[in-house]
């Protein structure tokens, strides 16, 4: 029970430190040439993200 209980409080300061240094840990991340390209290519692999940003860079016949 103990284990379990620790366990829990661990995971869940884990989650708490990584919620407030979110943007802190994504700096870091994406500072690298190629964790910045795995994450770029794997958002623009989704067909409406991909979609929604051609159509705010280059224009085009708006859906709203």
């Amino acid at each position: 029970m103990s284990r379990m209980l620790t366990s829990i409080l661990m995971i869940g300061s884990i989650g708490y430190f990584v919620f407030r240094f979110r943007y802190r840990l994504i700096n870091v991340l994406l500072g690298s040439g190629w964790m910045r390209r795995i994450a770029v290519g794997s958002i623009m692999s989704l067909p409406g993200v991909k979609r929604k940003m051609m159509q705010s860079v280059f224009g085009g016949p708006s859906e709203w």
